[in-house]
């Protein structure tokens, strides 16, 4: 009997689970690939799940796919959209939602390994499929990774991965070199002196110094880094204080740094740093900032002739016009680890799942980024075909393009 892919989807998309909590969502994977007659390992880099599937002599595909969720309140009204909730790692209660399509990975791939069982008479060598936690921490391959998912199953010749984004349903985009950003994730501590909210002569308030710090590091990227060059720098959350007449003795900001290789990481990181420390001496801080580097990834790198190779094919099946370039996405991923450290080429592209009409119309309109969510938006939801299918198909045809 064949998996219904609408229904796990709808199933995987009404239970979303934070990183490193998808015991869930791996319990789900694990049973759909026992039905399929694999052997499959949970609990590899603590919620990871892994299957193969030996079929002769030949290369060693590996095909990834992530599935945590966010702590995102879904918006979008649809019958199957989540209410659920989760614990973050600092214990708060928080709302839960794929706002990045995981569940449509997870699907996609479980679907793909299904049509490759079948069809087994038609090609040679072995497929590892790695369904990896925690890629929204970007810890969850480097986790599989610690555990000896390289060790325990055969390295790869190659390592394959898609992602939805709002593409028209239909459409690939995939291209040669730098496909996403590196990143960095930095939590910076700005110690101020605490006091009453009557006497802030007599205090070092951390919050004027967080708002300076915030404005002051908008001018990185529009006034210190060239126009024609790639970086991002976002302040994602700020923390001060519990009461309005008191000054806190402490502010606490979580940035997020974008760029397209290491050495504009290293400019980038240096000004961030330079800002960070001078607003706080400009307060008169008696203590310098505390930066700490919450997470690193690097940039997402498609190698050239397997790029090529794997957009023909895309191309001979889906038409010229449904592959596109779509430019560097200054997202970033942690699928790359895979390759990095198993030295095998890696190429990772993505998928539409914007109904194509619609899509069109806001084009016609001018009208892409009001209209058409994005991931990590609390009303972004693919739709569901023909998005899941073509997911599907993708993965197959990359995965048969690499084996004899």
């Amino acid at each position: 009997m064949s998996v219904d892919l609408e229904s796990l989807y709808t199933d995987l998309h009404t239970h979303p689970e934070l990183s490193f909590q998808e015991t869930r969502t791996a319990g789900v994977i694990a049973r759909h690939l026992a039905d399929l007659g694999l052997e499959v390992e949970e609990g590899v880099g603590r919620t990871g799940v892994v299957t193969k599937i030996d079929n002769g002599p030949g290369p060693v595909v590996w095909l990834r796919a992530d599935m945590d969720g966010l702590p995102v309140e879904e918006q979008t009204g649809l019958a199957y959209a989540s209410t659920a909730r989760g614990t973050d790692p600092a214990g708060n209660a928080v709302p839960v939602m794929h706002a990045c399509g995981h569940d449509m990975h997870v699907t996609a791939l479980i679907g793909a390994l299904e049509r490759l069982v079948a069809t087994t008479s038609e090609w040679s060598g072995t497929v590892v499929a790695v369904f990896q936690p925690a890629e929204e921490y970007g810890a969850g391959s480097q986790a599989m990774i610690a555990d000896g998912v390289l060790d325990r199953y055969p390295r790869p010749d190659i390592v394959l991965g898609q992602h939805v984004t709002p593409l028209p349903a239909g459409t690939i985009g995939v291209r040669p070199g730098t496909q996403m950003a590196a990143s960095d994730g930095l939590t910076v501590v700005l110690h101020g002196r605490g006091g009453h909210g009557s006497r802030p002569h007599s205090t070092i308030d951390p919050v004027v110094m967080a708002a300076a710090t915030v404005m002051r590091l908008q001018t990185v990227v529009s006034r210190e880094v060239d126009p024609r060059d790639v970086a991002v720098v976002t302040v994602g959350s700020i923390h001060a204080g519990l009461k309005n007449n008191i000054i806190p003795a402490e502010a606490k900001l979580e940035l997020s740094l974008r760029y397209p290789d290491d050495a504009a990481r290293a400019r980038v990181m240096s000004k961030v740093e330079r800002i960070i420390r001078a607003e706080a001496e400009a307060s008169g801080a008696e203590k310098t900032p505390t930066i700490t580097t919450d997470h690193s990834l690097p940039p997402t790198i498609n190698d050239p002739d397997a790029t090529a190779r794997l957009t023909a094919a895309f191309r001979r099946a889906f038409g010229e016009a449904g592959v596109v370039d779509p430019g560097m996405f200054t997202g970033s991923e942690d699928v790359s680890w895979f390759a990095r450290e198993s030295g095998a080429p890696l190429v990772f592209w993505f998928w539409g799942g914007v109904d194509p009409q619609t899509f069109a119309d806001a084009l016609a309109g001018g009208t892409i980024e009001r209209d058409i969510p994005t991931n990590h938006s609390p009303f972004f939801a693919p739709v569901m075909q023909p998005t899941i299918d073509r997911g599907v198909e993708n993965l197959v045809v990359a995965a048969r393009e690499f084996l004899d």
